[in-house]
């Protein structure tokens, strides 16, 4: 009788402890599809976001649509993807070469040599001693091969509150443009290693720099010693504004370089947005120009402040500027394509926009 009670009570808790492993091990699978199946969720949804922003016309952009579909894909995990990093750059060095012909020097522009215009192949200007004395003998930044990381600097609204200033100033090399203001430092940052200046804003800002020279360098004593770009052969007009911005800093700011972005650059540059990448516009935006600077000098990229739409990711609205709400010539610019553009080399990993606050 012993012995029968004792087999059974054995039975009883090799059975019981099999079901206990049974309900255990079936959980864990559980948990682990659970899981899984989240994960592969995620990257499906993150991949149909990538494919909805390849297929997407920026002449039938619905803002809620775009706020939405942006801050789903802006929370999807981002690798940086070397290859695609890399093929943007060959492209841009093939076609372009940020590094060595961006802006005008005495290394690549002959003393007696004609510059054609940009905008306008008809139109000249001769190089004589006083053209050649106003370019630097090399890029200032020739010794740099490849810095690894860049923030290049839009002036969105999109940059207000979100507290990206010391992200921003972490990175190795800024780029900045329009003499965007820095006095807010929490969500700009401070930091500047090159900045734009446009002869616009010359002709409207500073319209008696010869005689009165000290406010515009007052001005960009902000930015420390980072050169002063201009594109001084885009349009004819440019030309004797951006030379006056040289002659009056000289004395003054003598350490802060201006320098004229070199119109064959700026030429292959649009050729290679819009028949190369299909982008359709007048001409480029100096944010795009900079972010094609950025792709080819840095090993990472972040965009900050690139974002052209009057709400923000909640639908809230947003001036267009971070420091003012002017906007941008429609006419000349197409920002909502250009957007797009970018917007997809992030999704594929060869950029990252921050189009949100930073942590």
């Amino acid at each position: 009788m012993a012995a029968s009670i004792l087999r059974w009570s054995f039975i009883f808790m090799t059975v019981s402890m099999m079901v206990h492993t049974y309900i255990v091990l079936s959980r864990t699978i559980w948990i682990a599809r659970d899981e899984v199946t989240e994960d592969v969720f995620l990257r499906m949804r993150c991949a149909k976001l990538t494919d909805n922003f390849f297929s997407r016309s920026a002449s039938k952009i619905d803002l809620k649509s775009i706020s939405e579909s942006v801050r789903e894909l802006m929370s999807c995990p981002q690798k940086v993807n070397v290859t695609q990093r890399e093929r943007y750059r060959l492209e841009l060095k093939a076609c372009c070469n940020a590094s060595g012909d961006m802006i005008l020097t005495q290394e690549n522009t002959r003393l007696g040599q004609k510059i054609i215009y940009e905008t306008n192949r008809k139109k000249t200007r001769l190089v004589d001693k006083s053209v050649f004395d106003m370019l630097p003998e090399s890029i200032p930044w020739r010794n740099e091969s490849k810095f690894r990381r860049c923030s290049v600097v839009g002036n969105g609204g999109i940059l207000k509150n979100s507290s990206c200033g010391a992200q921003i100033d972490s990175a190795d090399f800024i780029i900045r443009m329009n003499l965007a203001p820095i006095n807010n430092s929490v969500d700009v940052g401070v930091k500047t290693n090159l900045i734009t200046i446009n002869p616009s804003q010359i002709r409207v800002g500073y319209p008696n720099l010869i005689k009165s020279p000290e406010p515009l360098a007052q001005r960009v004593s902000a930015y420390g010693n980072a050169p002063l770009l201009l594109s001084a052969f885009a349009y004819t007009f440019c030309t004797e504004l951006s030379f006056q911005v040289n002659r009056a800093l000289r004395p003054l700011r003598p350490e802060q370089k201006v320098v004229f972005f070199n119109p064959e650059y700026l030429l292959q540059l649009d050729r290679y947005w819009k028949q190369h990448r299909g982008l359709k516009e007048i001409r480029l935006t100096t944010g795009l120009m900079l972010a094609s600077v950025g792709l080819e000098l840095c090993d990472e990229v972040d965009l900050y402040g690139f974002w052209p739409f009057g709400v923000d990711l909640l639908q809230r609205p947003l001036s267009h500027h971070y420091y003012d709400n002017k906007g941008p010539s429609k006419r000349m610019h197409a920002m909502p394509k250009e957007f797009l553009q970018l917007l997809q080399m992030h999704s594929q990993g060869a950029i990252r926009m921050h189009l949100g606050a930073c942590q």
